[in-house]
C-alpha cells in the first residue's frame, strides 16, 4: 500500500489589521525564501487565455540570481482552465497536483489529475486543462526553455503519480533521506528535473552541497532547519525557497513527520559560453530543424 502523503496547497486571503509586520520573508544575493504566510490574495497574477484562474509566481527568471526556470502555484475554479495553456512554443513543463481534481488532455489523450499526480509537458505539446469539478484544483507548474542538443531526440510526454515510483535511499542513509525520481537520470534527453526529497525526522543532508544546479524548492509537508549560504532558517509546509547556482545548502529535518520538498534542477546541459541572444537564436534554429 502506498504511504499516504499531504500536500500543502495556499488559500490567499489577508491578515488581519492587527497582524504584526514580523516574517521570515528574504530575498539575499544568493537565495530567497517565500514563506507561506506571504501567498495572499493581493501577490496573485493572471494569465491570458486562463479562465476562472488565478496563481501565485514563486519564481521567474532574474538576470544576475537563477535565470533558467519560471515555478507558479496555479489556482483553477471549478469550471475554469484554459484550451491555449502555454503561450511559449519553446518552453517545457511540469505540473504537480497538490489539491483538487482536475482533466488534462494532452495531444488528444485526456488523464484524470489529482493530488500527486505529476505530468511532463515537452515543448509544442498541445495540451488543454479544465476543472470539472465541484472544488478548485491547485497544482504547481514548472517552466523551463528547452534546450535542444542536434542528435538527442526530445523527451516524451508522460503523465504519472508519486504512488507509482517507488523513493530512491541516498547511498548509506538507510531510507532516511530518499528522492522520487520522474525522469531517469541517465536519460539525456531531459534538460529539467523535478522530483520530490524526503528527508525522515532527524535525517540531515551531511555537507554543504554547493553546485551548478539553481533550485526552487517547495516544501510539501513537514518542517526543517535548511542551511542557506551562511544562514540557517527554519522552514514548514508551504514555504518556498529559490536557489542561485552554487549557493551552498545543508539540511536537518525537524518531525514529527516526515518533511518533503518539490525540487526544481537544471541538468544536462553545457554551460553557455555565447551571449544569449546567439543562443536563443540556435535554439529557435534547431527548433524548426526538428519540426521539419
Amino acid at each position: 500500500m502506498p504511504v499516504p502523503h499531504s500536500y500543502y496547497a495556499p488559500k490567499g486571503g489577508h491578515p488581519g489589521q492587527e497582524t504584526l509586520l514580523t516574517d521570515r520573508a528574504v530575498f539575499t544575493e544568493a537565495y530567497a525564501v517565500i514563506p507561506k504566510g506571504t501567498v495572499r490574495d493581493i501577490v496573485t497574477s493572471f494569465l491570458p487565455f486562463w479562465e476562472k484562474t488565478r496563481l501565485w509566481v514563486l519564481s521567474r527568471p532574474l538576470s544576475g540570481f537563477a535565470e533558467t526556470f519560471s515555478q507558479y502555484i496555479m489556482e483553477v475554479q471549478p469550471g475554469g482552465g484554459s484550451d491555449r495553456p502555454e503561450t511559449d512554443p519553446m518552453a517545457e513543463g511540469v505540473l504537480f497536483v497538490v489539491e483538487g481534481e482536475a482533466s488534462l488532455t494532452a495531444n488528444g489523450e485526456s488523464h484524470a489529475l489529482r493530488p500527486g499526480s505529476y505530468a511532463f509537458l515537452p515543448p509544442q505539446t498541445d495540451w488543454t486543462f479544465q476543472n470539472t469539478s465541484s472544488e478548485p484544483v491547485r497544482f504547481h507548474w514548472v517552466r523551463k526553455a528547452y534546450e535542444p542538443v542536434e542528435g538527442l531526440d526530445w523527451p516524451e510526454l508522460f503523465v504519472t503519480h508519486e504512488d507509482e515510483i517507488a523513493p530512491r535511499p541516498m547511498p548509506g542513509t538507510e531510507g532516511k533521506w530518499a528522492t522520487t525520481r520522474f525522469v531517469d537520470p541517465e536519460d539525456l534527453r531531459h534538460d529539467m528535473h523535478v522530483n520530490i526529497v524526503t528527508f525522515q525526522p532527524g535525517a540531515v543532508i551531511p555537507f554543504a552541497e554547493t553546485h551548478v544546479m539553481e533550485h526552487g524548492l517547495y516544501v510539501l509537508e513537514g518542517k526543517a532547519v535548511y542551511r542557506l549560504n551562511q544562514d540557517w532558517v527554519e522552514v514548514e509546509a508551504g514555504d518556498y525557497m529559490w536557489l542561485r547556482a552554487f549557493c551552498p545548502q545543508a539540511c536537518y529535518a525537524g518531525g514529527p513527520g516526515p518533511f518533503r520538498y518539490l525540487l526544481y534542477k537544471d541538468v544536462n546541459r553545457h554551460m553557455k559560453l555565447q551571449p544569449a541572444g546567439r543562443f536563443e537564436a540556435g535554439a529557435q534554429s534547431a527548433f524548426k530543424r526538428a519540426a521539419e
